[in-house]
């Protein structure tokens, strides 16, 4: 593990040169991964989609 020092904005910079020297297919993977880790990233206040939504049942004879 390295350590360095440096600004936001070298950090940034850096990150996306690194991104940037993925091949197409792994960047495509890089992001598939990055939204698997940001879809189980907890939440504080979790909507409930179906508080005010009611169901309608029509039972066919």
């Amino acid at each position: 593990m390295e350590i360095r020092f440096q600004t936001k904005e070298e950090s940034n910079k850096q990150q996306q040169e690194d991104f940037l020297k993925l091949s197409k297919t792994e960047r495509f993977y890089s992001f598939l991964r990055l939204s698997e880790r940001v879809s189980r990233f907890p939440v504080k206040n979790k909507e409930d989609r179906n508080k005010d939504n009611f169901l309608i049942v029509i039972k066919s004879s």
